[in-house]
């Protein structure tokens, strides 16, 4: 029988929220004889039916009991606020829970945000020592990877500069190197690998891959990208609401996520023609509309017929690397992404105050037969780089067969393809 690495017994975590009181002594007094009572607390605010919301404490984790052996590559999926980080920061010791019982069999390399473990005044050769000796590795361990380590994160020219002057894709090729390097019992690595690019992230995988299977290590990912945890991960938890929702092979959890994300989508999704959001005076930039033109009504467009979407957005202020873009997703996964600016720099470089009207087409037999939600989401990667202003519901459509000649293509709806392409090929005939 394998030896676990990490057992979790019954593990909840609580947080607090807003201030620690009511304000006032009979507030209070009557919240507090309430739930003496085990009745409703009568100063609950609206909304507080949220069963991880009581009062102003919140349930991020609720009785979790897993178990991790040797050897395993685990993923963690779930929904934004599902409480994923929060179990990966219990588990790496940076926070403690507020019930339950943990026991770790090794030493931990954690990689949960950009930078983990690094001090920015300090070079990159410092913080690889550093971070060394927090991972408890003696100099000279450190000194015999230290080539290997710098070879990996490809940032040899930028090792003697302070990494405060790095980029966040540097910061995690050095981070995720060290971390990989130094032998770690367990290896535990967040969302934070989206930061690199294709290339790297691949790298990554592989390295996981190899650190898990030749040298028997455990390593537990968190993605969104469905693709990374399948290729990379065997056996998958799906966290929903703070509690273990299913823990098992990895194509039954992820199938199981998409199916709750695609039905989420469908209820944030509308048959309208046209959106139109509320103005928000707080923000710099924002979606004012969102429409689709189609043949058909109630958003039904021939296969065969090309159809547009357009995009209304206002800019308050002068403002650089303005990116607002349209997503078109089938069965929660998104198979289409087109931005404003791809092919006009004009518009990318530099945005002047005032409200701007655009237009995207879709080209006739692109779509396979089925059916779509649109989304349009807007940011400015400078600012927020893993966050994206999305005004709200995105435009359901359906793109069907009905009434085109099916003799002339030879995409029918049970053709496979996530998109279509209708090229025509040169085609000439030689001798045998």
């Amino acid at each position: 029988m394998n030896q676990f690495a990490i057992s979790v017994e019954g593990l909840s975590k609580t947080y607090q929220l807003g201030s620690i009181n009511h304000g006032t002594l009979f507030q209070d007094v009557q919240s507090a004889w309430a739930k003496w009572r085990g009745k409703e607390d009568p100063n609950a605010k609206v909304g507080e039916k949220n069963s991880r919301l009581v009062g102003n404490n919140f349930k991020a984790l609720s009785d979790i009991n897993l178990e991790f052996q040797k050897g395993e590559r685990v993923g963690i999926i779930g929904r934004n606020g599902a409480g994923k980080s929060t179990l990966l920061k219990i588990l790496s010791r940076i926070t403690s829970p507020s019930e339950g019982r943990i026991r770790i069999n090794g030493r931990i390399a954690s990689l949960l945000e950009v930078g983990t473990g690094f001090h920015p005044e300090l070079t990159g050769r410092e913080n690889v020592f550093l971070n060394g000796a927090i991972l408890g590795m003696r100099r000279d361990e450190i000194l015999h990877k230290f080539d290997e380590i710098v070879d990996f994160s490809g940032v040899e020219e930028f090792i003697d500069t302070p990494v405060k002057r790095y980029s966040s894709g540097m910061y995690v090729r050095l981070a995720f190197a060290v971390a990989a390097h130094l032998e770690p019992d367990i290896m535990v690595v967040d969302e934070v690998l989206a930061v690199g690019d294709a290339v790297f992230q691949k790298k990554c995988l592989g390295k996981m891959d190899s650190v898990s299977k030749d040298q028997g290590r455990l390593v537990i990912f968190v993605s969104h990208s469905m693709d990374a945890i399948t290729t990379l991960c065997s056996r998958s938890i799906l966290l929903d609401d703070g509690r273990v929702k299913f823990d098992g092979d990895t194509s039954s959890a992820v199938s199981l996520y998409l199916d709750d994300l695609k039905s989420d989508m469908m209820h944030n999704s509308s048959r309208e023609s046209t959106l139109n959001y509320p103005i928000e005076k707080d923000i710099n930039h924002q979606i004012l509309s969102f429409g689709i033109v189609t043949e058909d009504k109630q958003n039904f467009q021939p296969f065969d017929k090309p159809f547009e979407f357009n995009i209304q957005y206002k800019v308050n202020g002068r403002i650089s690397n303005l990116v607002v873009d349209l997503r078109i997703l089938k069965d929660g996964e998104m198979i289409l992404l087109t931005c404003i600016g791809d092919q006009n720099e004009n518009y990318r470089e530099q945005h002047e105050p005032g409200i701007y009207e655009a237009k995207v087409t879709i080209p006739a037999i692109f779509l396979p037969v089925g059916s779509y939600i649109a989304q349009v989401t807007m940011h400015v990667p400078q600012i927020h780089p893993h966050g994206i202003y999305n005004p709200g519901k995105g435009i359901q459509f359906q793109i069907h067969q009905e009434g085109m000649n099916l003799g002339s293509s030879s995409y029918l709806s049970g053709w496979s393809g996530r998109v279509l392409l209708s090229q025509p090929w040169q085609v000439r005939r030689t001798n045998s």
